[in-house]
């Protein structure tokens, strides 16, 4: 995995098949893809999380079927052994969930960029960008789904009383603790049992929207989960999204870890748990 600079991503984006996953909290009112065609990186696609997600569910961004997953990225012009920039007008957390559904469906880690303060940062160094139009064609991507990178309700149920592995929150703290309301209608307040809180916002850089340094990041994994060298994290939060920010930060810390997310996260325990 890499995380690519803006300065490096200028010189270099012909190497790459560039994708725009913006996306924002319904809170704030934003349209991602308006953003898009008003202003882009050049010759980037635009990656549209909600309707590339599950549709037969309740659920908000669960990650779809192979074939719909081949479908979608097919229609962005990617194919399998692309090299691949992704970039986001959030802060970093669609961009790593897209990062992280690439992965899922058997894309090469190797070949994943993420660049580094997104959108934000291109704009605040007058970094070239267009409202044209991007040519496409059409790929025949082949998805292959790597089942244990995705942890379902029941797994997290078992480790309750197991305790085989950390399950790291990446929702504010007063979300977890249940001090406020959710802010999707239909769930509870509170967190899973015996879980840990890390704010996926504690791993980003507020004022350049960078990811922190890797020796700055596992401080703070350290200080939140209170052990080193263990490699069992499954990772979860409101549906999936910002989840993807700590498994992405936590491979930074630690090459060998095995990304995990709880895709149904606590849109789905705060609904159907006991």
């Amino acid at each position: 995995m890499s995380l690519i600079s803006t300065d490096f991503a200028e010189k270099n984006l012909k190497e790459f098949k560039i994708i725009d996953a913006s996306w924002h909290l319904p809170t704030e009112n934003r349209d991602p893809y308006l953003e898009y065609q008003e202003s882009h990186i050049p010759n980037s696609v635009f990656f549209d999380l909600d309707n590339t997600s599950e549709k037969n569910t309740d659920l908000p961004h669960m990650l779809p079927s192979e074939d719909q997953w081949s479908k979608s990225i097919s229609k962005l012009g990617i194919s399998n052994n692309d090299k691949i920039l992704i970039y986001d007008n959030s802060r970093l957390y669609s961009a790593c969930r897209c990062w992280f559904s690439l992965l899922y469906f058997g894309h090469d880690i190797g070949k994943l960029y993420i660049l580094n303060g997104g959108l934000k940062k291109w704009k605040q160094e007058n970094k070239a960008l267009t409202d044209e139009k991007t040519n496409i064609v059409t790929s025949n991507y082949k998805a292959i789904k790597k089942e244990n990178y995705v942890f379902n309700i029941s797994q997290i149920n078992e480790n309750i009383d197991t305790n085989n592995f950390a399950v790291v929150d990446a929702r504010s703290l007063k979300r977890f603790n249940g001090e406020i309301d959710e802010p999707r209608k239909g769930l509870r307040r509170g967190s899973i049992k015996n879980s840990l809180c890390l704010p996926y916002g504690e791993c980003i850089n507020q004022i350049t929207n960078e990811l922190k340094t890797k020796d700055e990041l596992k401080l703070i994994f350290e200080k939140i989960i209170k052990t080193k060298n263990n490699n069992k994290f499954v990772f979860t939060c409101g549906s999936g999204v910002t989840a993807s920010v700590l498994a992405y930060a936590y491979k930074i810390v630690n090459k060998d870890y095995q990304p995990i997310i709880y895709d149904g996260s606590w849109s789905e325990y705060g609904k159907y748990s006991p």
